[in-house]
């Protein structure tokens, strides 16, 4: 056995320096709890990475997945195919808006995002319109990490070291404006008209060179930003108007987090595309998906030559394994109700998190459905370390938040109850008391 000295792994998203110093470990997992390398109890606030929708250790994800690696490991998905990944993909076309019937598979949310680009593209090859390939995302927007996502992504440090990105990319401003919109509880009133910059970019551009516009329908990892009321209907008004696909990135927001199957489901917003993945398998095992528009798919199909019509794929794409978790994952979503169960929880949870309004240090609250951001005001030259050290005295105090810069993030899963939502609160209240 080789010593486990930390040394060897490089840890994503990650001071290493300091974590290798001072390591908190979690070890062991079931329902709503963590356990540490000490043995705490650890109440989940943020359902790992937003991804443990239903809770840990959920027996019939882990059921199902035991029984198919036992059954077929593996099964290559280039000119073969297996019934799991058909079966997956019906149930997630399922809970799809109606008019996507169509599902392409990946590994990730990163992957996820970056078919959807390509898929967009060719969707406009395959009509004639070569020409359209610009891509428009949005400043402080994530999309992943692989180069598309980073590219239509607006998070400064994810994008500086890694040069200039893909060419014929532009972003729309974000949303958050505190000034205007501070405390807003759901949607805010104030900022629709941000979306019209849509139609200064088609100005600057020309609609007859731009693919695709990708957002989040609400923005989680750069510290959750709410759409305010009636901007993402005109995103979607004004790329109807111009021939321009629109990609809702749901990696975060589908599978209940708003309360509903999808954002899309929940503004009652259709787009072209959206990417999936965290919840798609309670996070068991990585999978990512994009559901696809009938009129998307169609027209790649239909135009492709004879053979192969998108040249796109992953080792991995559909594994029996992800696939044997999706369907276990959404038939406890179905029996257990946790997309409604979400949704009766959202105002409690509202109430709950702004009760933090007069904590000190804190400047803004936003929160939708079972999503939370809670903003600080950062430390004169150190920005970013006094919401660090509030992660860290909530989870030396048996609470996982998880902060973004000096924004806390809270995204608990849907199984969490009143009391515990308390429990979140009230630790991150004695928490920010603490901190300087």
């Amino acid at each position: 056995m080789v010593p486990n000295d930390l040394a060897a792994h490089w840890m994503p998203f990650t001071n290493n320096r300091a974590f290798k110093a001072h390591p908190r470990m979690l070890v062991a997992a079931d329902g709503m709890f963590y356990t540490s390398h000490s043995g705490a109890s650890i109440l989940d606030g943020t359902a790992g990475l937003w991804c443990s929708n239903a809770g840990h250790n959920r027996q019939p994800i882990t059921d199902a997945i035991r029984r198919q690696a036992a059954e077929l490991d593996f099964a290559p998905g280039f000119q073969l195919g297996h019934p799991m990944a058909f079966s997956m993909a019906s149930a997630v076309s399922a809970m799809l808006p109606t008019e996507m019937n169509r599902v392409f598979f990946s590994n990730s949310g990163s992957e996820a995002v970056d078919t959807a680009l390509k898929i967009a593209l060719a969707f406009h090859r395959a009509r004639g319109d070569g020409q359209r390939t610009r891509l428009i995302g949005r400043e402080r927007g994530y999309h992943g990490t692989n180069f598309g996502g980073m590219s239509v992504g607006g998070i400064v440090n994810n994008r500086r070291t890694f040069g200039p990105l893909l060419p014929g990319v532009d972003h729309l401003p974000h949303t958050l404006n505190i000034s205007e919109a501070a405390f807003s509880r759901g949607q805010p009133e104030w900022g629709a008209h941000l979306a019209d910059d849509l139609e200064r970019l088609i100005g600057l551009h020309g609609a007859d060179t731009i693919a695709a516009v990708i957002v989040e329908p609400l923005a989680g990892s750069t510290g959750v930003l709410v759409p305010p009321r009636g901007y993402l209907e005109r995103l979607r008004e004004i790329t109807r108007t111009h021939g321009i696909l629109l990609i809702f990135d749901e990696v975060i927001t589908g599978f209940g987090r708003l309360g509903a199957p999808t954002a899309a489901h929940f503004f009652g917003i259709t787009p072209d595309l959206i990417t999936l993945a965290k919840g798609i398998t309670n996070a068991t095992v990585p999978m990512g998906a994009v559901g696809v528009s009938d009129h998307v798919h169609d027209t790649v199909m239909q135009t492709a030559p004879d053979g192969i019509e998108l040249f796109h794929g992953y080792t991995y794409s559909g594994h029996p394994l992800a696939c044997a978790a999706g369907l276990a994952t959404l038939e406890l979503y179905r029996s257990e109700q946790l997309f409604e169960q979400a949704a009766a929880l959202a105002p409690y949870f509202e109430s709950a998190v702004h009760r933090l309004a007069d904590a000190r240090h804190v400047i803004d609250i936003r929160n939708l459905g079972l999503v939370a951001g809670i903003e600080l005001a950062p430390r004169p030259g150190e920005p970013g370390k006094r919401a660090m050290e509030v992660f860290h005295h909530c989870f030396d105090n048996g609470v996982l938040i998880r902060v973004t810069g000096d924004i806390i993030a809270l995204s608990p899963p849907l199984i969490i109850d009143h009391a515990q939502i308390d429990r979140i609160v009230e630790q991150i209240g004695s928490s920010l008391g603490v901190v300087r």
